[in-house]
């Protein structure tokens, strides 16, 4: 740490509001970005950034130069996110992972993340602390993955595999031994084994690649001409589909999914070939580093294009894999116009 840093610290810890909001701006950003691993909820991680530096503003003269000014403020966003996964009810999908990780729509309140708000992560302007937040896992499968994990296991996995951290600095942080700590470690590695790459440097998503985008490029191409046999000439064999529960139009309360190109073709033709012709929109957009597009729908006798959904593609050989629909309330926060 820089003596100027040194300096802000001090002025911050001492009760100067100026020097407080500057020092945790820096960290905004990264922060929700962990805050979102941790729970799943782009909107709830909105929130626990808040009440990570409120927390922090009231225990100011508690931060005793120990650590870094930064893996404290992890060290409050963590428990933060912890208290929010207690009062939350179990997930009726918990448990899965036996069967590989389910499918990412389906895990009840996981959203995709903008990927213009990774960006700004990654941007040089944030420093080396955040470069580290750069390499994090962020695709949808590794989300969905570890939602399913008991929370502590699920921020000891973060924290170690993920940021990278020491054993020692996260049984500091959960106020636990570092023999715990390795347990969780343990315990969770082999709950994820099978549904997720192995090896680290596998986990970290790139954004998507030029063939990605040409893929996405036809795919919104052909569900603008409401053409199922195109857009099954671009999915795998054995491509699965998720539909996040939500009611409305031809929406479902409950969670489904399916697997096979053919069984997702069959699920589009009420949509596409119904007794009401739908016409469709799609704005390409990128989310969780994968290629992503918001979907509008009109009928006849609707003036504009209403939101239908935001969907994440998982792509690989040049085929789509993995179809993940989201409830269209996440438009907003991915810059996406409310009507076309």
């Amino acid at each position: 740490m820089t003596t100027e840093d040194s300096a802000l610290v001090a002025a911050a810890t001492a009760g100067d509001q100026r020097a407080f909001s500057e020092l945790t701006e820096r960290y905004r950003t990264e922060l929700r970005v962990h805050c979102y691993r941790l729970v799943g909820s782009f909107d709830e991680a909105e929130d626990l950034v808040q009440e990570t530096f409120l927390r922090a503003w009231r225990k100011r003269g508690t931060y005793a130069g120990r650590s870094t000014f930064r893996a404290w403020l992890y060290r409050i966003a963590t428990n933060a996110g912890l208290d929010v996964l207690d009062r939350r009810p179990r997930d009726p999908l918990a448990g899965s992972l036996r069967d590989g990780a389910p499918p990412p729509a389906a895990v009840a309140g996981l959203q995709p993340f903008p990927d213009r708000l990774l960006d700004q992560v990654e941007s040089p302007e944030a420093g080396p602390d955040a470069r580290v937040v750069a390499k994090e896992t962020i695709e949808l499968a590794f989300l969905a993955a570890i939602q399913q994990l008991p929370p502590r296991q699920r921020a000891v996995l973060i924290l170690r595999d993920v940021l990278g951290w020491r054993a020692a600095e996260v049984a500091d942080l959960l106020d636990t031994s570092t023999a715990s700590v390795n347990s969780a470690l343990q315990r969770a590695r082999q709950t994820l084994q099978g549904g997720l790459p192995r090896a680290r440097s596998e986990w970290t998503a790139g954004t998507p690649s030029e063939q990605d985008r040409a893929v996405l490029d036809r795919y919104l191409a052909a569900i603008e001409r409401n053409d199922d046999a195109a857009l099954g000439e671009l999915l795998s064999d054995d491509v699965r589909c998720s539909q996040q529960p939500w009611a409305g139009g031809n929406m479902t309360p409950d969670p489904i999914w399916y697997r096979g190109r053919a069984t997702v073709v069959r699920a589009w033709q009420p949509l596409f070939h119904g007794e009401a012709p739908i016409s469709c929109r799609a704005v390409a957009t990128a989310a969780n580093r994968q290629p992503a597009f918001g979907m509008y729908v009109r009928t006849p006798d609707m003036p504009a294009f209403a939101p239908f959904g935001l969907t994440v593609l998982g792509i690989g050989d040049g085929v789509v894999t993995e179809i993940s629909v989201f409830h269209p309330d996440v438009f907003a926060a991915f810059g996406l116009p409310e009507s076309l």
